[in-house]
């Protein structure tokens, strides 16, 4: 028997940037897709989604072509077959999960990352880096189905931890620091995540585009905050609040990274940086509904240091950070806002097999 357990994942600061490769800093939560496979005498897999209560069988082979949309066991496999790992035995897989699901917190992205972590331990002839795990998960998940997704989930699951990831450079360090005590909570809102992605990435990268047209020297990776209103008159207006999120995101991020490098972190300064993410996501990106506008401000007069909507948006969860003291009346706030559902949770360093 195979078990595996891949942890769903939050982003702390840097959404709506890994697209446009600038840096994120993401995490590894103590909530999991669980994988459990036993051996059976097939040509294929028998893939059993418990909390869905459905069972497909996936062949070892597959033509790409017929592969639809969002079918990352086929894809993965198709990855995989790529490279010389290739299924001689059958398995019945048991999928299930203490993860919300299209909530925010990479559930698929968990998935993928799983289920060829499964593929690696029982047919690769030879050791596998987590990196390597992260860069086939990101080809099966994004880049097979030309979906507009970076690269952050997959390396953030892949190799575990509290990472700061160079999207532009696909590599990534580990963050010393800890951004204290934290709780999700479900809004109880499906999320739009292609819609919310595609519009996003789209017109960020149409204004980055724009500016360098104007200033053929301009790089993203060196922009200050002067930037932002150096440019954003040039900007047609539907774009400069793509600009304005793009740059000012980006200050952001990097300030945070320099606090979570030391152990000496500011949970003031985290919150206020958080806090002020949030913003940007809302008012610029627009990605966070109305309802979830809303759970957020009730949780922050409750007294919670921080809130920011997780993962691409439209809908999901909320990642708030509090003193751990205060959590009951955190909760009752965020619930009788409407909220689905409230837990904590703790940074871990998976992949735990």
């Amino acid at each position: 028997m195979i078990k595996i357990s891949t942890p769903g994942r939050i982003c702390f600061y840097g959404d709506h940037q890994d697209y446009l490769g600038l840096p994120v800093i993401s995490g590894t939560i103590d909530r999991y897709i669980y994988l459990k496979a036993n051996p059976i005498e097939s040509s294929f897999f028998e893939i059993n989604l418990l909390d869905f209560n459905k069972s497909i069988e996936v062949p070892f082979i597959n033509d790409p072509s017929t592969i639809q949309s969002g079918d990352y066991f086929r894809s993965g496999l198709f990855v995989l077959n790529k490279e010389g790992i290739i299924p001689n035995q059958g398995y019945r897989i048991d999928i299930s999960g203490d993860l919300p699901i299209n909530a925010g917190l990479s559930s698929s992205s968990s998935l993928v990352v799983g289920w060829i972590k499964f593929l690696v331990q029982a047919f690769a002839k030879k050791k596998v880096t987590d990196l390597q795990i992260a860069k086939w998960a990101v080809e099966a998940e994004v880049e097979f189905f030309n979906q507009p997704g970076g690269i952050m989930d997959q390396y953030t699951i892949a190799i575990g931890g509290l990472l700061s990831i160079d999207t532009s450079k696909r590599s990534y360090f580990n963050l010393k620091g800890d951004l204290g005590s934290l709780i999700i909570i479900n809004s109880g809102i499906a999320k739009n995540t292609l819609g919310v992605l595609k519009d996003a990435r789209s017109n960020a990268q149409k204004a980055i585009e724009t500016v360098q047209k104007i200033d053929k020297g301009f790089d993203i990776l060196k922009a200050h905050k002067k930037d932002y209103l150096r440019f954003r008159d040039k900007l047609p207006s539907k774009l400069q609040p793509y600009w304005k999120a793009a740059i000012l995101n980006y200050m952001i991020t990097k300030r945070a990274i320099e606090i979570l490098k030391t152990n000496n972190q500011s949970i003031d300064e985290l919150s206020q940086l958080m806090n002020s993410h949030q913003e940007l996501l809302c008012n610029q990106i627009q990605n966070t509904p109305v309802e979830i506008q809303h759970q957020i401000s009730q949780g922050i007069k409750a007294g919670a240091y921080a809130a920011k909507i997780v993962g691409s948006g439209g809908g999901g969860c909320i990642v708030a950070m509090i003193d751990p003291d205060k959590y009951i009346q955190i909760k009752n706030a965020f619930l009788k806002a409407g909220a689905k559902d409230v837990f904590k949770v703790s940074l871990i360093k998976p992949l735990t097999v």
